[in-house]
């Protein structure tokens, strides 16, 4: 191959990609409305409560009701000397949004049974509040059933709340603090982060060479350069795309959220009402393993606990080995997505032969989630050797410490798959790339192979 030649290709790709209107666009859109999300989600958090609900209580204990004070977004009403069925019935007429009955005491269990109806579904907060007053009514009753004196009292002193402070030992003998909940939310970012840009840039390949091959352009380009230099100066190119646009989202995203936060006083991260554990909902993560990070903050000079823990990671491995996997573990599949680019004529034909691509990365996606709970557990370090998972796997486990040993086979096993994997798609591409008027399947894909 020629590295002119393949210097120029990239030099195409790359202008041609930048100078578009949807690349300019993209680029500009997506930090707007990352960062003007961000915001409106942080000031509805802040300014907004949930509406207030209006419960009957039907209590057959009659050591429940006393118990239920009302919140600001609950109103208890009594309603224990009606019929249960009659309020139920008459909820709309009544205003009432739900219907909380309690059976009798057992004498046997000292137990009670308690549901609760209601006219639309009731948000999870709201039932762990009711929940939780009903097992404190419970509580305090069978405490009072025992006859001792002072018993309430004795109750609520042996409870304790001790923090765990959490300490790493170096080599050297020496302690450094590590709160386990920043771990956790530098693993999730940083693979979160690797598996949207090889998943998004990867399957940008695959749509630039079906562009080419169905506007017939590839067939003038092959007769000026080999296919093999086509394909890798088009990876390359997108890859130094993705670069420019992942930096360029950084920057501006950063811009847009602090001048965002200066406006609103400095307070847009730090206002009492905001919960940082909704931020990581919807993700697939757990929040509780980000719980800490919470704890930490919340408590008077912790945030310095986060800050040094921040500070005692190895950043500089876990910068170098991210720019390593991103770019390897792009490659890898950028080759993947070009082979399959080059064997159709549209994206619709691309179902069949994306799928056997595209399972690896949500299992690496899946276990990387695993690995923030047991970084080093069997299935976390498989992923993080597996080279098609380890791109992402491996970025997880790094923040919690990855002995060198494992890391050089990891990126070693990596850098030869990515060779085998290029070599493979290149002969593929190379047939798959003229070829019109038939859609192909893996059978054919084998047959390219093993063409000299």
């Amino acid at each position: 191959m020629n590295l002119k030649t393949i210097g120029i290709i990239i030099r195409r790709e790359y202008l041609n990609k930048v100078k578009k209107k949807s690349f300019l666009v993209t680029t500009l859109l997506v930090p707007i409305l990352a960062g003007g999300g961000l915001i409106a989600l942080m000031a509805i958090m802040m300014t907004t409560k949930e509406k207030l609900k209006k419960i009957a209580v039907v209590d057959r204990s009659a050591i429940v009701m006393p118990a239920l004070e009302d919140t600001e977004t609950i109103d208890f009403i009594d309603y224990c000397d009606f019929e249960l069925d009659s309020v139920k019935a008459g909820m709309s007429r009544l205003g009432l949004d739900a219907v909380l009955s309690i059976s009798e005491i057992d004498p046997e269990t000292k137990s009670f049974t308690a549901d609760i109806t209601s006219l639309k579904p009731l948000g999870m907060e709201m039932v762990d509040v009711i929940n939780s007053r009903l097992n404190s009514a419970l509580e305090d009753y069978r405490i009072g059933t025992y006859g001792i004196e002072g018993l309430d009292q004795i109750m609520k002193d042996v409870k304790a709340h001790v923090r765990l402070n959490s300490y790493t030992m170096d080599e050297e003998g020496r302690e450094t603090v590590s709160e386990t909940g920043v771990y956790a939310v530098v693993s999730m970012v940083l693979g979160i982060i690797i598996f949207m840009f090889v998943t998004l840039y990867g399957a940008s390949v695959m749509s630039a060479v079906i562009e080419e091959k169905s506007s017939r352009v590839v067939e003038v380009l092959v007769s000026s350069v080999k296919s093999t230099e086509l394909m890798f100066g088009k990876i390359f190119g997108i890859a130094l795309v993705a670069l420019t646009q992942f930096l360029l989202w950084i920057v501006l995203t950063a811009i847009i959220v602090g001048v965002a936060s200066a406006a609103m006083g400095g307070n847009m991260f730090g206002s009492a009402g905001t919960d940082p554990m909704e931020m990581v909902q919807g993700m697939g993560v757990d929040a509780s393993q980000v719980e800490a990070v919470t704890d930490a903050v919340s408590e008077s000079g912790e945030l310095a606990t986060v800050m040094t823990t921040l500070h005692n990671m190895p950043l500089g491995r876990i910068a170098i080995a991210f720019v390593i996997y991103f770019i390897f573990g792009y490659m890898l599949y950028a080759s993947l997505y070009a082979a399959i680019g080059s064997a159709v004529e549209n994206e619709g034909d691309t179902q069949q032969l994306q799928l056997p691509v595209t399972i690896p990365l949500m299992v690496a996606y899946f276990i990387a989630i695993y690995a923030f709970r047991a970084p080093d557990s069997s299935i976390a370090f498989w992923g993080s050797m597996i080279p098609f998972t380890s791109p992402i796997v491996m970025i997880a486990r790094l923040p919690f410490g990855v002995p060198v040993w494992e890391l050089a086979v990891s990126i070693a096993v990596l850098v030869l798959t990515f060779a085998v994997c290029a070599w493979a798609s290149a002969k593929i591409y190379k047939v798959g790339i003229l070829m019109f008027g038939k859609k192909s399947t893996w059978k054919d894909l084998w047959k390219w192979l093993k063409q000299n």
